[in-house]
């Protein structure tokens, strides 16, 4: 091993420059992914859980996932929402099998223990035993055995959670700049218009780097140049935020960029493609700032994105080295007039695993896992835009993508 790597945990030797070149063992290692699940998804970080709207009412429920771990996120009679993992603790049964719901208790299939809505345990079937005969021992307590509860916040009406303690508030962990973008696009009461789900045939990781890149994304999308949507020659930059890992990107609407740049490069910008129905691409100005595209991430699995007056929010679930569940969230907003929730649902062609511009993301990740196999000796080049991870004025960068490495070996402890 030469000097410029360092052996680090599970097996995976990064390079002394730190962020800017990233070892390909770590989308293929399993003890590497082993950890991710606890320093991650179980470790010192706010995820996406739900959006408040589905919790409605008292009993209202959504069982999800945080990483591989199973949680119940439910709105209690007192009007507070909770979430705590979605296990039984007599045998470890899942304890919640809908995927949502309204509900009084929630009861174990298996053995009939029940909770009520704050995770306690409230019922124990036979606990005195039949005929004074078995039963539980006279030193349980149900009081002593709760459902593992995780600390919730909410921030524009989307619910979040953590299992730390030790977290400070929301707020202060998104940073100011991300804040700020979040509370920009979710300023009003959304309704869900429809949700989809795939499954990407790679590592987690790579989707959300693939969402963090602004340097491929009028490169790869043929449509997004083609119809003025996002260009780099674009006005445009990036927040990024203390930590690194949570970020936000914008482009601001200007149908006259230069092209030049793409024609030097012999990059393709045009083609010969056009719409016979161009209202898939025509928007308003909604937010009254100019911006066309906000693309803005929480680390380590969700994204929320303005792509014209399409608005989503992204949700990523590994399961597995290679594999990746994406679910994709379309909202409305309840003050939208009727010609506003028409032209959501046109632009919402524009994304999902289908969609216009989204559909090459959904394949990219798995071209990069099937080169990886049996063959992820060596790191990726990270240095568009420099080496460091910090907020630019520009789009021509891969500092959102240093940004994720710095906050995911931070929390690895590597």
């Amino acid at each position: 091993m030469s000097q410029s790597e360092r052996p680090e945990k599970g097996g995976v030797s990064w390079p002394s420059n730190g962020i800017s070149e990233v070892p390909f063992r770590v989308y293929t290692d399993q003890d590497t992914y082993d950890r991710e699940q606890e320093c991650l998804f179980k470790g010192s970080t706010w995820q996406y859980l739900c959006l408040e709207v589905e919790l409605g009412e008292p009993g209202d429920f959504v069982s999800t996932t945080m990483g591989e771990v199973a949680v119940i996120v439910v709105r209690d009679t007192a009007g507070d929402i909770n979430s705590f993992v979605n296990r039984c603790v007599h045998r470890g049964n899942l304890l919640c099998m809908e995927r949502q719901g309204n509900t009084k208790k929630f009861s174990c299939m298996y053995h009939g223990w029940t909770y009520d809505l704050e995770g306690n345990l409230t019922g124990v079937a036979f606990e005195r035993g039949v005929q004074n005969q078995g039963g539980m021992a006279p030193d349980f307590r149900k009081d002593e055995h709760k459902l593992r509860r995780l600390r919730v916040a909410v921030l524009g009406g989307i619910v979040f959670g953590t299992f730390s303690n030790d977290m400070p508030d929301l707020e202060t962990w998104l940073g100011p700049d991300v804040t700020r973008g979040l509370l920009r696009v979710m300023n009003r009461t959304p309704y869900i218009l429809g949700r989809n789900t795939q499954v990407l045939p790679n590592n987690w990781k790579l989707y959300f780097e693939n969402v963090k890149d602004t340097y491929h994304a009028s490169i790869l999308h043929l449509f997004l140049t083609t119809f003025k949507i996002n260009k780099l020659t674009m006005p445009g930059g990036v927040y990024i935020n203390q930590d690194g890992g949570n970020h936000y990107s914008y482009v601001e609407l200007d149908y006259a960029a230069e092209s030049a740049a793409y024609k030097e490069a012999e990059l393709r910008s045009e083609s010969e493609f056009r719409l016979q129905d161009n209202s898939v691409v025509d928007s308003i100005d909604e937010y009254g700032d100019g911006v066309s595209v906000q693309i803005l991430t929480v680390f380590p699995g969700m994204v929320l994105q303005q792509v014209r007056n399409t608005i989503a929010v992204r949700v990523i679930r590994p399961r597995g080295i290679d594999q990746t569940e994406l679910e994709w969230i379309h909202l409305g907003f309840v003050s939208d007039d009727e010609a506003m929730t028409e032209r959501r649902l046109r632009q919402g062609n524009l994304i999902g695993p289908a969609g216009y511009i989204a559909m090459e993301d959904g394949f990219i990740g798995g071209f990069v896992q099937r080169a990886l196999q049996y063959n992820d000796e060596g790191a990726g080049i990270v240095m568009m835009g420099g080496h460091e991870a910090e907020s630019q004025p520009f789009k021509t960068s891969e500092a959102t993508i240093r940004g994720f490495w710095k906050h995911y070996r931070a929390l690895m402890g590597e």
